[in-house]
């Protein structure tokens, strides 16, 4: 056999090529061997040097893949090493088909001897053929690694992204286990660390359909398993022999019996301690390899920062709720006389707070503090400081009562916090007192740090401003108070409001005050309504001036004499309004 005769029959990898000048007969049957054509003489050039060309199994044994000639009867004539390495079954002078590889009949991939070999044929003269076959174990377990590599980070990336939305510790638990199944198990259950005595759980099993089924439920810390109360403590006990038995005990594989189950545990990384436990099972045939438990673990990491960040979330929203509760204005207590009314939108309403506030506190004689103010600034900062105002007012009321030295305290107070904190806070306040009289009726003393005039609204429907003005509380040391006294007959209303309802700015184009005057137009004949329903009309119709745009802090607070001294049991009691003009009382 010479190498003319596997011309273009090329491995491939640009190793081997066939010369084409001499042709041999050693797989010629019936043809004698012709004379090879007579060389050319060599060139001077050549002198000295060898013309023996190298014998060609001597060049095939280099070659990657292995060669099996065959003649026209598929006897072996040839075997080259690498494919006696490979193919040990063929032997040269015997029947290919005798050797029982069942790889050798068409091209393509087969496995034998635990090896994955790629065959070819090609035909050769004479009706000789050639088998070429390749050892392709390495480079595909190298393009299957890659393959398996970018579906792992691809599943994490997705993962990634759908962990990063969830914001409530319930959706996020739910999220863990539903991406868990199918691939990395066929059940996922995840147990968050207890809290207030109780461990939630959830679960995701596979089901025919496309989408997990998710359950949950509670746990007691006694009852949970031992695995995953180590798991709960930083362990991770997934080379437990017994954490099958123990899945099953506690109800959470969902039919798997323990003997065509493997499991594993693993904690997922919190702040301080683990924020919970993954526990993956699936059946025995896809046992969790080292590769499967490091994509569990790579896993676990990520479902972990999700969940902190939900609990941290969660913590937080639960301490925004208290401090915001804390903060909201407080509506009046009830007391005797008198029919409370009020109003309070913020100017971020997604923070319910801000700083405006009213209140009243209840006095051992049968009266009532009432107060209404705006501070400096919008949102948490302002809300802040409206707590502390109301604070010094609950401590304060208890040692004076008297509305204008009762805010000449205040503003002592305020001063001391501002210079202790570095911070210039001030605010504009209506401080008084209400003292109910027996035949029905109220009068009112009011103390004023420059905030605006209050309205009363009297029986006749004539609507006077009260002349009550003074500084601002918080500024300076001794401010001017202004105080006055106002005489309500039963039915009569006294209305505070804060700027946010005269500065709103609306109208046609947009950047209109509403105004004093309009707002006294909108109260103007609403003497008969309750003090409710009248601070819910001075909102309601701000609002419909903001129409939908930017505004300040609202409040609004409504005092309503009621008669005999008694307070209404619901909101649309109507008291009688037949006021004489001599009855009025004293006026400003």
């Amino acid at each position: 056999m010479t190498a003319a005769d596997v011309r273009g029959s090329d491995s491939g990898d640009g190793r081997f090529s066939t010369p084409s000048a001499v042709r041999a007969g050693m797989f010629s049957d019936a043809a004698p061997a012709r004379p090879a054509p007579a060389l050319p003489a060599p060139s001077p050039l050549a002198a000295g040097r060898s013309l023996a060309a190298p014998d060609w199994p001597e060049v095939v044994e280099h070659l990657r893949e292995g060669l099996v000639v065959c003649d026209a009867r598929g006897v072996v004539r040839h075997v080259s090493p690498v494919a006696e390495r490979l193919l040990p079954e063929v032997t040269p002078g015997e029947l290919l088909a005798a050797a029982g590889v069942a790889g050798l009949t068409a091209d393509g991939e087969f496995t034998h001897h635990g090896r994955r070999l790629r065959a070819r044929r090609m035909p050769l003269s004479a009706a000789h053929c050639c088998w070429y076959v390749e050892d392709v174990t390495e480079s595909l377990t190298r393009a299957d690694a890659l393959l398996a590599e970018r579906a792992r980070s691809a599943f994490l990336a997705v993962v990634g992204e759908k962990l990063g939305n969830p914001l409530h510790p319930d959706r996020a638990a739910a999220a863990v286990v539903r991406l868990a199944v199918p691939t990395l198990a066929e059940v996922a259950v995840l147990v968050l660390a207890p809290r207030s005595g109780r461990a939630r759980w959830w679960r995701a099993a596979r089901t025919d359909d496309d989408a997990p089924m998710v359950d949950s439920g509670v746990l007691l810390p006694a009852d949970l398993p031992a695995a995953i109360s180590e798991g709960l403590d930083g362990a991770e006990p997934y080379a437990v022999d017994w954490l099958v038995e123990q899945a099953v005990e506690a109800g959470w594989l969902n039919g798997l019996a323990a003997a065509e189950a493997c499991a594993r545990v693993v904690p997922l990384p919190g702040r301080d301690a683990p924020a919970g436990v993954l526990l993956v099972a699936r059946r025995v045939d896809r046992w969790y390899d080292e590769a499967d438990v490091d994509l569990v673990s790579a896993y676990a990491v990520r479902a972990g920062a999700a969940l902190t960040t939900a609990l941290l979330h969660r913590d937080q929203a639960e301490v925004t709720d208290t401090l915001q509760a804390s903060l909201v204005p407080v509506e009046p207590a009830e007391a005797a006389g008198v029919q409370w009314g009020t109003a309070y939108r913020p100017a971020q309403a997604g923070l319910r707070i801000g700083g405006d506030f009213y209140g009243s506190h209840r006095l051992a004689d049968g009266g009532s503090v009432f107060f209404l103010g705006d501070v400096s600034g919008k949102g948490v900062e302002a809300a802040v400081f409206t707590g502390q105002l109301r604070q010094c007012l609950q401590a304060l009321h208890r040692v004076e009562s008297q509305p204008g030295r009762l805010l000449r305290l205040l503003n002592d107070a305020l001063l001391e916090t501002s210079q202790a904190q570095g911070q210039g806070r001030f605010a504009t306040m209506v401080v008084g007192v209400a003292q109910p009289h027996r035949e029905g009726g109220l009068t009112l003393t009011m103390a004023g740090g420059g905030h605006l005039p209050p309205l009363v609204l009297r029986g006749s429907g004539e609507v006077e401003p009260v002349p009550l003005s003074g500084m601002l509380v918080g500024v300076v040391p001794d401010p001017r108070i202004g105080e006055v006294t106002v005489r309500l007959r039963a039915g009569e209303t006294c209305l505070l409001y804060s700027d946010g309802v005269t500065e709103a700015r609306g109208g046609r184009r947009g950047d209109e005050q509403f105004g004093t005057e309009r707002l006294v137009r909108a109260v103007t004949g609403c003497q008969r309504m309750p003090a409710p329903a009248l601070a819910e009309r001075v909102e309601q119709v701000t609002c419909d001036w903001l129409d939908h745009g930017d505004h300040d802090d609202i409040a609004v607070l409504a005092l309503r004499a009621t008669p005999g001294g008694r307070t209404p049991r619901h909101l649309h009691a109507v008291p009688d309004t037949t006021v004489s003009a001599e009855s009025r009382g004293t006026r400003p």
